[in-house]
């Protein structure tokens, strides 16, 4: 059956905010919430394939095979299914860090992603693609294909300060790339309310002008469980059920379904 596809990168130029923890938590949370899920990991770590417990092998298809050979494979060949019946992955490689380097020359080497991706069109209702954190070839892929960005900012002063050349990024891919793309939301992470530290960067994100109109009211606190899952390679809302961990996405998953892109204003 035909779906509208809500096409999400999570990005932030800066690592360590919990963007992969965010792919595999949120889309578990999507899933257990009766959406049709896709997690696509564009990451050369595949850590996103590592925390849904698949393991790459030579045979399989991933999201390099795609890159490079887009008339070759598509999308529909390379996903897979997960332990859980509605969240599907299309894997990750370490080869995707020679990507770069190998289309450096190749004539719209920016929507290989987008390309690759067509024969999915309406097969879920939510499409969430992890990516590097830094801004590369691959994440240039991931924004030119998605319509719609989350961006966890992990409670801390240096994640806070790297917001404004994450959005400088965007504006300059809407201008060349994908007019389309819009900022969905801010996604408070690793929130301390016993530090001093995580309050006053919470207190700036909602008296930010910018970020405080897409700030969402979700916040995933700092959680063992998380850190938990993925040595386990199972998502919280799978693990335990009941950790602030599996709250807090699921509440994040319920914040997202509402939150309508249409609604999204732009920056």
């Amino acid at each position: 059956m035909a779906r509208n596809t809500r096409v999400i990168a999570v990005a932030n130029e800066k690592g360590g905010v919990g963007k992969t923890a965010t792919v595999v938590n949120l889309g578990a949370a999507l899933c257990k919430l009766g959406k049709r899920v896709l997690l696509v990991d564009m990451d050369p770590q595949f850590n996103t394939t590592k925390g849904v417990g698949v393991k790459v092998t030579d045979e399989m298809l991933t999201t390099y095979s795609l890159l490079q050979n887009p008339g070759e494979f598509s999308a529909v060949d390379a996903v897979i299914p997960t332990k859980w019946d509605g969240l599907d992955l299309l894997p990750g490689h370490i080869d995707l860090s020679g990507a770069e380097v190998e289309l450096a020359d190749v004539v719209g080497r920016e929507n290989r992603l987008k390309e690759a991706m067509s024969s999915l069109n309406g097969s879920y209702e939510f499409i969430l693609v992890d990516t590097p954190p830094s801004l590369s070839l691959l994440t240039v892929n991931v924004f030119a294909y998605a319509a719609e960005l989350l961006v966890p900012c992990q409670t801390h002063p240096y994640a806070f300060d790297a917001l404004e050349d994450l959005f400088d990024t965007i504006s300059v891919i809407r201008e060349e790339i994908n007019p389309g793309l819009n900022i969905t939301g801010i996604i408070p992470t690793f929130y301390d309310s016993r530090t001093r530290v995580s309050r006053k960067v919470m207190e700036r994100l909602n008296s930010h002008e910018t970020y405080k109109k897409i700030l969402f009211k979700t916040i995933i606190r700092t959680n063992t469980t998380l850190a938990d899952c993925a040595e386990v390679c199972k998502p919280a809302v799978f693990y335990r059920t009941k950790s602030f961990g599996a709250l807090d996405y699921m509440a994040l998953g319920k914040e997202l379904i509402k939150r309508k892109p249409s609604a999204t204003p732009r920056l």
